[in-house]
């Protein structure tokens, strides 16, 4: 019986467990709820799922290709400015400090750049160097914001004018960054041992001097996330993803700096040229970490647009129907009652609604003229009104315009080819609209 009693038991707990991996993995996306609980586990769930993504990794292969074209192109304008300053040592300096993993290969790189800068200053040269050099730079941070925004969902890019002039920004102000971030700890540095001598304060200063490398990782993402997408990012999220992204840098650092004790034999194969697999495959990590920061960043401030994500999918014509109409006559029904029109965040959130269903519902019926975005007292969100007057327009009407509405009559000689089919099909149509025109929009009860 004991026996019995504990196989039960176990049987119990293991269900239990299947029930919550289950609930986790697919059930989680059908939780409406904003719990933090639910919150928390929609993130972690969208999290593993996006760094399992094939097509996170073919962005970060992609980049990779693109950074090693740029690499030398992009160390050359940093120590031309560099030089301009007689700060090329010092930028050197602070390179090595920032990637300690990629110590030899900054080292080739530098000895292409003074090759690069040389052949650079001569003749017709100059003008194609430079060229090369900023369209080299432009291509790749052009290709990062495009990432970015097919990751958030953005359509539209910034213009040519703004690539241009926030790109060459970008570039210019990267070296000015690092020398005065070089300065500030030398002088940090200095002040601590001017001050305080060998003192118990000596190990303090060194510990938050060597954890500059880490702060400045961290704000860099942080700042990435914030900046590069071509919309609206939320600085809490951004710095949260730039935190963790600022942590996982580190621990590939370390990790590769480790590394590279037990990949000596690789030296008998490549030569001069072993650090190259080892910077292919740092490039990638790295830029898998910037990818996954971004698109953790994005669930953290949408997680709720993945609610229901599989569901929407495949949903049907006639239940997209029905949620069609409930949004018509909510958005009508908030209209008549003097309400505050709603984002389509809000009309998700509170009637809960997926939010992709919302946004497909609010679009059609924008594009068949029955509602409008209008522009919100003091704030820069669109909320959804009615452009359509709701004292005549009945359900008959809203259903006659989803239903026409899109491209038709685009298959040669299909009306002629099956002109009674049509005919039957257009014969229980209108027997619905002139049914459902005798209700008015706004009389169909919604809370």
């Amino acid at each position: 019986m004991a026996a019995l009693n504990l196989s039960s038991k176990i049987s119990r707990i293991v269900d239990s467990v299947r029930r919550f991996a289950l609930y986790c993995w697919e059930g989680v996306w059908r939780d409406p709820s904003n719990h933090i609980r639910v919150k928390i586990l929609k993130t972690l769930n969208l999290s593993v799922r996006t760094f399992l993504d094939s097509d996170l990794q073919s962005r970060a292969a992609s980049l990779t290709y693109s950074t090693l074209l740029a690499i030398v192109p992009g160390f050359a304008l940093l120590f031309a400015i560099g030089r301009g300053f007689n700060l090329q040592n010092l930028l050197k300096d602070e390179l090595f400090k920032f990637f300690p993993a990629q110590s030899k290969a900054i080292s080739t790189a530098t000895g292409f750049v003074d090759s690069y800068l040389k052949q650079a200053s001569q003749g017709v040269f100059v003008g194609i160097g430079i060229v090369f050099l900023l369209w080299t730079m432009i291509s790749l941070l052009s290709q990062i914001e495009s990432n970015f925004n097919q990751l958030w969902g953005v359509r539209q890019g910034r213009s040519i004018y703004r690539k241009v002039t926030d790109y060459t920004s970008i570039c210019l102000l990267v070296p000015v960054m690092m020398v005065c971030s070089a300065g500030i700890s030398i002088f940090m540095n200095t002040a601590f041992n001017t001050v305080f001598g060998q003192s118990v304060f000596s190990p303090v200063a060194s510990f938050l001097l060597d954890c500059a490398p880490f702060v400045l990782s961290c704000v860099a993402f942080m700042l990435s996330f914030l900046l590069i997408p071509n919309t609206h990012v939320k600085i809490k999220y951004a710095a949260i993803s730039g935190f963790i992204c600022g942590i996982a840098f580190q621990i590939i650092q370390l990790l590769f700096i480790s590394g590279q004790v037990y990949v000596a034999k690789y030296n008998a194969i490549y030569g001069s040229f072993a650090f190259l697999p080892l910077l292919l495959i740092w490039l990638q990590m790295s830029w898998l970490i910037l990818l996954f920061g971004c698109t953790f960043t994005y669930s953290m401030q949408n997680i709720f647009h993945y609610t229901f994500t599989e569901d929407v999918s495949n949903i049907s014509p006639l239940y997209m129907r029905k949620l069609t109409v409930v949004a018509a006559a909510i958005i009508a029904s908030r209209f008549r009652k003097h309400e505050k029109p709603l984002t389509q965040g809000e009309l998700s959130s509170k009637y809960d609604l997926p939010i992709r269903i919302v946004s497909e519902i609010v679009s059609r019926l924008q594009e068949a003229g029955i509602v409008n975005f209008v522009i919100l007292d003091k704030s820069e969100d669109y909320g959804v009104a009615p452009a359509v007057n709701l004292d005549r327009f009945t359900l008959g009407q809203l259903l006659e315009a989803i239903d026409v509405h899109g491209r038709k009559d685009f298959v040669p000689k299909f009306n002629e080819r099956y002109t009674q089919a049509l005919a039957m099909v257009d014969h229980v149509a209108d027997s619905e609209y002139s049914a459902a025109s005798k209700i008015l929009l706004i009389d169909i009860p919604v809370k």
